[in-house]
């Protein structure tokens, strides 16, 4: 995959992350870099990520806003693909497990599968799976066979860009 014009869709968890972890106050070119990112359709993030930054870290859904962040709608086919990936997991209704992925987490796993496009999501790697799926968090869904969306945390895409601040 390509490094340029790829679309990359955006996690809540990562961005947010990311705004704690490198503030803008101290790193300032990092985050004109992904204002310039934002600018070019490199990233989108889901709506349902959306509205959970405004809720965890207002800050950074305003900064989103200012940087004309592409907000992607939750579709038929994002949906369709949510309740497959459901499904796979054998989760019935809103049947959640507290300690793996929640709605908001399928629907934005589902986006990155409909668009065919990494995912930025910095939930932890689980090196030792759980025996009940409904416990696998965001890395863990999007590796089963009939998933397969290839999942990366934030870190990983800076050191991809091959970008320096």
């Amino acid at each position: 995959m390509s490094w340029r014009n790829t679309l990359r869709i955006v996690d809540a968890s990562s961005i947010v992350q990311a705004w704690d972890s490198y503030p803008i106050e101290i790193f300032p070119q990092l985050w004109d870099w992904l204002a310039g990112e934002l600018a070019a359709g490199q990233l989108q993030i889901p709506d349902v990520a959306y509205v959970e930054v405004g809720h965890v870290c207002p800050d950074c859904a305003i900064w989103l806003k200012n940087n004309a962040v592409q907000v992607a709608s939750t579709d038929a086919a994002t949906v369709a693909t949510a309740m497959a990936i459901k499904n796979l997991m054998g989760i019935q209704n809103d049947e959640y497990h507290r300690l793996g992925v929640d709605e908001n987490d399928v629907l934005v796993i589902s986006a990155a599968k409909v668009h065919a496009v990494e995912l930025l999501s910095n939930e932890s790697v689980q090196s030792t799976l759980p025996v009940n799926i409904k416990q696998y968090k965001i890395p863990a869904v999007c590796n089963l066979v009939g998933v397969k969306v290839t999942c990366i945390s934030f870190l990983d895409f800076l050191k991809a860009s091959k970008v320096s601040f």
